[in-house]
């Protein structure tokens, strides 16, 4: 398929039959629908299963599209449904322990280990959220969506979506603010 194509284009001819559009319309957007399900689920597998399951459905509805939204947001949402849809099926929530034998010692030097680890306590601290909440989150303060843009893909009024990010906030405040002691920082 060539690149000229736009998503819209590449989707219909999908719909038409045209046999690699599908694939290359994925092959655009796979690294942001992975990493999307992976914010999303709590683990790794968990985000491959529902990414499946996203594309799949994507594949098979594709001549639903009604063009309201670009075609990556469609996808964004199918993929952020697909995971949620998998959360509230396995109704099991894994705990994180914040005590402090658990939490990573802080580095006295900024290295790639020291960045390492302090990704590794926020996502922690993401992955204790309400899935409902980090969804917001990320698609509002890491996707870079406005608030109008995240309401529209999870469905939800815009209210919702400020709701939800401020109460994200609020616990990741609470959950995170030992950094603020800058011996922790480094």
């Amino acid at each position: 398929m060539p690149d000229e194509y736009t998503d819209v284009e590449l989707l219909r001819a999908h719909v038409r039959g045209q046999r690699h559009a599908f694939a290359e319309l994925l092959r655009r957007h796979n690294d942001h629908l992975w990493q999307t399900a992976l914010r999303t689920s709590y683990t790794r597998e968990d985000a491959a299963d529902s990414l499946q399951d996203a594309l799949l459905s994507a594949h098979r509805t594709a001549g639903s599209f009604r063009g309201e939204a670009e075609v990556r947001s469609w996808l964004h949402a199918i993929v952020v449904n697909a995971c949620l849809d998998r959360i509230r099926r396995n109704k099991t929530r894994r705990a994180i322990s914040l005590s402090p034998e658990t939490m990573p010692e802080p580095k006295d030097e900024r290295d790639a280990i020291a960045e390492l680890e302090m990704s590794m306590v926020i996502d922690r601290a993401l992955f204790t959220l309400p899935p409902e909440q980090r969804t917001a989150l990320v698609a509002v303060d890491v996707e870079g969506y406005s608030v109008a843009e995240a309401a529209a893909l999870l469905g939800v009024a815009e209210g919702t979506i400020k709701s939800r990010c401020a109460r994200a906030r609020q616990r990741l405040q609470q959950r995170l603010d030992f950094l603020r002691d800058p011996g922790n920082r480094r």
